[in-house]
């Protein structure tokens, strides 16, 4: 692999089979791994306050470029001072690139060989995303950790469609990394996005063609678009050990407590997904006995907190039963007071398996922690607001 000019230091610091903790060094603070990256699309993250998540332990916070662009503008936020001064959040920022929109707003955009053309899901204005033009908003909106623009396909694709997106996606990388040796930013380290959907020499291409270029880091993307959980799982596990021992490991955009020990498992250092403040939103609360969805009537008199071994703000001081009451009456509180819980759970459950790493009983950890979750999760499948 070739040297990357503005190498992101990157130290292992325990393995455990394939998983491993280690650290990575940016200008805003240094990351402990396996870390769970909190989702902020436009900034910040949905009903919380910077204040709320660094208490909770976030180290970083995940934004998207694509969105930002259209809303306020990176030509804005650079003038600000970029996102650490704009949003008020001093600690590593990891910023998208717009790949997944490629997926996800099929009605909105045109794919060719120069980039991705978008119609603006705020006012419909027309806008290219080139893969250069995309390097030139992130280091205007100034995130230390950049994705590159690539292509997303949907499963399932139709015949070629995979290895088309896996080939242009290595294109696009190879103009985004000439792109950002030339611009030369500091503290701004890009990474690469290994597509390939669940096809293994799809998925082994994209890793020698992207593991090619100069990249502080390198990504699992194209993950979570329609797949059987079962063949992502393999997937990853098939594809992290693959990647450079010495760069951190992405996985993008999943999942579940789950998904998220399996894939620290298999050697991922850096993990996001909106789960925690968007079912926090709609009334479901993580707890190590599973998921609660709290409008149900069993909790209705439930004078324990979410998860009596949590000790976050919402579990020392509210019940289950006042949670699903605030939900009920629609009081904005219950979505608040929820995410902040599910978002420490997530954070909680990376650092316990850190600890469990450095002490060689990653899988002990792994198996306990499984064992409580997927019984509680059968006991809650109802969901009966009652009166």
């Amino acid at each position: 692999m070739t040297a990357s000019s503005s190498a992101l230091a990157f130290d292992v610091t325990a393995r455990d089979g394939a998983a491993r903790a280690a650290v990575v060094g940016t200008a805003h603070g240094s990351i402990e791994t396996p870390a769970f990256m909190t989702v902020g699309t436009l900034g910040a993250a949905k009903g919380l306050t910077v204040e709320q998540l660094q208490a909770a332990g976030a180290q970083v916070l995940l934004m998207n470029a694509f969105h930002l662009a259209w809303r306020p503008g990176e030509k804005l936020v650079q003038e600000l001072g970029g996102l650490h001064r704009f949003t008020g959040w001093d600690r590593p920022i990891l910023t998208d690139s717009g790949g997944y929109q490629i997926f996800s707003l099929p009605g909105l955009r045109k794919i060719e060989e120069s980039g991705a053309t978008f119609a603006s899901p705020v006012d419909g204005a027309v806008r290219a995303f080139t893969p250069e033009a995309v390097v030139e908003i992130e280091t205007a909106l100034g995130a230390d950790m950049v994705m590159p623009l690539d292509q997303c396909p949907a499963y399932p694709c139709k015949p070629g469609e995979l290895e088309e997106a896996v080939e242009r996606s290595i294109r696009w990388l190879q103009r985004s990394v000439k792109r950002h040796r030339e611009l030369d930013p500091t503290g701004v380290h890009l990474f690469g996005i290994v597509q390939g959907g669940c096809d293994e020499k799809q998925r082994r291409r994209s890793v020698e063609g992207t593991c090619e270029q100069a990249c502080a880091g390198f990504a699992l993307g194209g993950f979570c678009v329609g797949e059987p959980i079962e063949a992502t799982t393999a997937c990853v596990a098939f594809t992290a050990p693959l990647l450079p021992q010495d760069r951190p490991r992405y996985l993008m955009g999943m999942g579940t407590p789950q998904d998220i020990l399996h894939a620290i498992g298999a050697g991922v250092d850096l993990l996001d997904c909106t789960l925690p403040t968007r079912n926090g939103r709609n009334a479901m609360a993580f707890t190590r006995e599973g998921p609660l969805r709290l409008r149900n009537a069993r909790f209705a008199k439930d004078e324990r907190p979410l998860d009596p071994q949590c000790q976050c703000p919402t579990c020392r001081r509210y019940s289950r039963a006042f949670l699903r009451h605030l939900f009920l009456a629609r009081e904005m509180n219950a979505a608040i007071l929820t995410s902040l819980h599910n978002v420490a759970f997530y954070l909680d459950l990376v650092q316990g398996a850190r600890k469990a790493i450095a002490a060689g009983s990653y899988e002990a950890y792994r198996r306990t922690f499984l064992e409580g979750f997927g019984a509680g999760a059968v006991l809650d499948e109802t969901d009966e607001e009652g009166a």
